[in-house]
């Protein structure tokens, strides 16, 4: 039961992955728990527009561009002439979040989860009201998550279809002729790719001088050459300096990022997608005495508690990288801390996907960063050319990057490119977790024919000796 003086135990702002998840384990630690929502559905940006729905579209895409480009031809499976009925892969695409959205709700009810239906606002450390109703708690969680960055001077218009923001891109009605895509980073490569692949041309514009900003040198550099090899156009060190809309047509004007003639880009949508920002705004954080970071963000300790002892925030209103399984391991652990337990994310092994095709994933310290931080490093490379699985496949592009320091050998990164790469990363997040060397991924046994069998190649590879190249 609830403290006498207060409604719940806990109360979560926000049911996002973090805070959906913070909400459950809050209840099965005996805690009485509430989760205040404002959405219709449960499960935040990620299941509603953003995570759930991409991947609905990059499979459906990938599964029409295998069919359409003689893929599934080059095996022996012969099809007629092939279309595409987008309505058809929108509605499979709204069934699965459905179903999602629909399974948390359905968690809640089995672990006594009250849903509070409302946006939540603080009136001071104990009490939010949330809907025109005050509600208490021991215990408050700020779960609110991030929206899209906007572009300055630039209208987003999702019902339009003209110039669109992730929300947007993810609901066309038609595939665009032309598409220019703002910003090349996680989000606009995996739905620039989604429309590519149904047949829109795509041009992404990006200000630095590789696409993919935080990942390791390598793998930006062969990102590039394979979204190029798969008909992207890419403009990097290139600025938007203004984005025009006339008659359902939108002109992008813009010009090197060090200045220089300019150029317009004609554009049937245009997707801005520069990043996230938290949401923080509306809150009421001043009236508990919270400031928020240059960035937006608000800022706890090692056990996620802001400097007020009752209340606490995880996910993307908290300094780190913007991903659902951050923020769900987040709220597992601040659940954990509220409850007297002991909870801990270990931020330094957090892995990051990016789910084009092939996928592209990493974890741990880039070669770079990993250098800057003071270590000597060794590094080994393996190709899926050379990875028999991906050989049959005919899925050979990437490769995978082992890197460990060169007088411990432990594990600092690994980073790949491959077809199944979200997948083979668990494998180097766990080792790491356990503070693997390269040895030991090189002298575990791996199943073969695997695209797996690659981390362990590489892993051979940091000491000189792979098998296969």
């Amino acid at each position: 039961m609830a403290d006498q003086t207060f409604d719940y135990d806990v109360l979560v702002i926000g049911a996002g992955p973090g805070g959906y998840v913070a909400a459950i384990r809050a209840a099965q630690l005996g805690l009485k728990t509430a989760c205040a929502e404002s959405r219709e559905t449960l499960g935040g940006t990620c299941l509603n527009v953003g995570c759930i729905p991409s991947k609905a579209l990059l499979h459906g895409s990938e599964l029409f561009e295998e069919a359409n480009e003689g893929v599934l031809a080059k095996f022996g499976v012969k099809t007629d002439a092939v279309s595409l009925d987008l309505d058809t892969l929108q509605g499979e695409k709204a069934t699965a979040v459905k179903e999602l959205t629909g399974g948390i709700e359905y968690l809640f009810k089995k672990n006594k989860v009250e849903w509070l239906k409302g946006r939540a606002g603080f009136k001071d450390a104990h009490s939010v009201e949330v809907d025109g109703k005050t509600v208490t708690a021991r215990d408050i969680v700020i779960a609110t998550g991030s929206s899209v960055t906007p572009l300055p001077g630039v209208e987003i218009d999702n019902d339009k279809g003209v110039v669109v923001d992730s929300t947007g891109a993810l609901a066309l009605s038609k595939v665009p002729e032309k598409m220019v895509v703002i910003g090349g980073g996680v989000i606009g490569l995996e739905l620039g790719s989604v429309w590519r692949r149904l047949g829109a041309d795509v041009t992404v514009v990006e200000y630095l001088d590789q696409l993919l900003p935080g990942m390791d040198s390598e793998v930006r550099k062969e990102a590039g050459k394979l979204f190029k090899k798969q008909g992207m156009e890419l403009k990097l060190s290139t600025k938007v300096t203004g984005v025009e809309v006339d008659g359902g047509k939108a002109r992008v004007s813009i010009e090197p990022a060090s200045g220089g003639d300019g150029e317009v880009l004609e554009a049937d949508c245009v997707l801005v997608s520069i990043g996230r920002k938290p949401n923080t705004d509306g809150l009421g954080l001043d009236a508990v005495g919270i400031e928020t970071n240059e960035r937006g963000q608000i800022e706890t300790d090692s056990i996620f508690n802001t400097k007020v002892e009752s209340i606490w925030a995880i996910g993307d209103v908290i300094p780190g990288p913007m991903l659902a399984h951050k923020a769900e391991d987040e709220g597992i652990a601040v659940a954990e801390n509220i409850a007297g337990q002991t909870g801990i994310v270990n931020h330094a092994v957090i892995p990051s996907v990016v789910y084009t095709m092939p996928e592209i994933a990493g974890v741990g310290l880039t070669e770079e960063a990993a250098k800057e931080a003071g270590h000597t490093v060794k590094t080994g490379k393996f190709p899926m050319m050379a990875n028999s699985r991906a050989k049959t496949n005919r899925d050979t592009d990437g490769f995978v990057k082992v890197i460990a320091d060169a007088e411990t050998d432990r594990v600092l990164g690994v980073w790949m490119i491959a077809s199944v790469a979200g997948t083979m990363i668990a494998q180097a997040v766990q080792a790491m977790e356990f503070g693997a060397s390269s040895e030991d991924i090189a002298y575990t046994c791996h199943a073969h024919p695997t695209h797996s069998e690659a981390v362990k190649e590489a892993a051979m590879a940091v000491q000189g000796k792979p098998i296969h190249i």
